[in-house]
């Protein structure tokens, strides 16, 4: 990340001052003499929220809150569920009212922050000043996200707000700020209100969270890449009045003095010249083209052949992001025959059902290898939600409409079984509540005497055989 960008928001962060929330409230339960009743109220009022059941979420949130408004002190639930109500709330809300639930939300999300700060929640996996930083920017980039997109703040605010998300988080920011921050930098660019560096550094920072977590974050690298894609595609208005070879030149430069004897840094350092439109006689470009040559003649066309042979995963990853799907398939196969590890293994799998699902629809392909992935490396839960993914988005071409409701209960049955894992008990759980709605009713089970509870089997390729439940 550059670090001329990362210390102007670093400066304006700790510009801020906290002293108004001197007195905020971060009691916790765990000491108080109405324990049982907190956590009971947090109970019902989970449960409720779940539900979007908001009204009665409200009563029994507003009570769990009164008495512990940072829960068991390890969690942030009683601020960012409070936030969660009153933003349903500003959906039907008058002017006036509207006004008093931001007045609300801002508080919550300024308690919030100051419990983290003061050490009033420490989450179990989270302790050391780093993580906690990361934790306050997710939490500020949530309320950059609330302010886009619910409480319609000024995009100057809104743009600090993410500035300051973005000095704590870094890399590990959470990637809904693509589209926000994308449509806000364009739109302040496109009326004189941000400068041409400033929105270019914009743009290269995303652009490096996007990269970094794409290579680094295998749950969520894909989201990252494609919200970056589809923010990206926001800058393409204004391209032409941010971006000249000249400019991209020095940034460039310091990429290849970074390691001017790599072949694959010099090819990327030249493939950049001419994205940016540098002409063919440009003197680094000619130099550069001139040092490529040297380098793909004699022992280095040798040594690559030999790095691409002892490497098959990674080149499974390069083919899979130009898009040779079937070479990227071959290739995980063969990191599959070298290796010994099981846990690896199963990955491999994995990423071949992802790629023989969603790019070349082969589901029944797909699906044999999501289970020999969980076959080894038990416990996991990406390959059922996969599977889960499988059955659920191809539910529509399972029948009728009972069938195609049936298909729904299996993949619900898939991302239960992904739940049990942590990692993705939240990603899973969600599901589950998104498809709860597209459940078999009772009239048609009614006219085929099927009961709750009966065990039927789905049709088309799906076969498995699921216990009826209704919406």
């Amino acid at each position: 990340m550059r670090n001329y960008l990362r210390n102007a928001i670093l400066i304006m962060f700790a510009s801020i001052s906290f002293a108004h929330l001197g007195f905020a409230q971060c009691e916790n339960w765990n000491d108080s003499p109405q324990k049982d009743d907190a956590e009971n109220n947090h109970s019902i009022y989970r449960q409720a929220l779940k539900a979007k059941d908001f009204a009665v979420a409200e009563e029994y949130w507003a009570k769990a809150y009164e008495v512990a408004p940072a829960a068991d002190g390890k969690r942030d639930y009683h601020f960012t569920d409070g936030i969660k109500i009153y933003i349903e709330k500003l959906k039907t809300a008058d002017a006036a009212t509207k006004s008093a639930y931001v007045d609300k939300i801002n508080m919550l999300y300024d308690q919030a922050t100051e419990c983290y700060k003061n050490g009033a929640i420490k989450p179990t996996k989270c302790q050391d000043a780093a993580c906690i930083d990361k934790k306050i920017g997710n939490l500020t980039a949530r309320r950059g996200f609330d302010m886009f997109y619910s409480i319609n703040a000024p995009y100057s605010k809104n743009l600090e707000m993410y500035d300051n998300a973005l000095a704590l988080a870094g890399n590990d920011i959470e990637y809904t700020f693509f589209d926000p921050v994308a449509t806000m930098v364009v739109y302040q660019f496109e009326k004189g209100k941000l400068e041409k560096q400033k929105t270019l550094d914009y743009f290269f920072l995303m652009e490096e969270i996007a990269q970094y977590n794409l290579s680094k974050n295998e749950k969520y690298g894909e989201y990252y890449d494609q919200a970056w894609s589809a923010a990206k595609a926001k800058f393409g208005k204004i391209e032409t009045d941010l971006f000249d070879c000249d400019y991209f030149k020095p940034t460039i430069q310091e990429k290849y003095d970074e390691d001017p004897t790599d072949p694959e840094n010099l090819k990327t350092c030249i493939a950049l010249l001419k994205k940016r439109g540098c002409p063919d006689s440009d003197p680094t470009l000619t130099k550069w083209e001139a040092e490529w040559k040297s380098y793909a003649q004699g022992v280095n066309a040798q040594r690559q052949a030999e790095f691409e042979a002892s490497n098959p995963a990674m080149l499974a990853s390069k083919a899979y992001k130009s898009g040779d799907y079937a070479g990227a398939v071959a290739k995980y196969r063969e990191a599959i025959n070298q290796e010994t590890d099981n846990a690896k293994k199963g990955t491999y799998h994995c990423s071949i059902a992802s790629i023989l699902f969603r790019k070349e629809k082969k589901l029944n392909d797909a699906r044999k290898e999501a289970k020999t992935a969980s076959s080894l490396r038990p416990g996991w839960g990406k390959p059922y939600m996969l599977i889960g993914d499988m059955y659920a988005t191809g539910a529509r071409n399972c029948g009728d409409s009972w069938n195609q409701r049936l298909a729904i209960l299996a993949a619900m049955d898939k991302y239960s079984m992904a739940a049990q894992d942590p990692e993705y008990a939240a990603d899973a759980n969600s599901k589950i509540g998104k498809y709860r709605s597209s459940k078999p009713t009772q009239d048609e089970g009614f006219m085929r005497s099927v009961k709750s509870g009966d065990r039927v089997k789905v049709g088309c390729w799906i076969g498995e055989t699921v216990t009826v439940s209704y919406q």
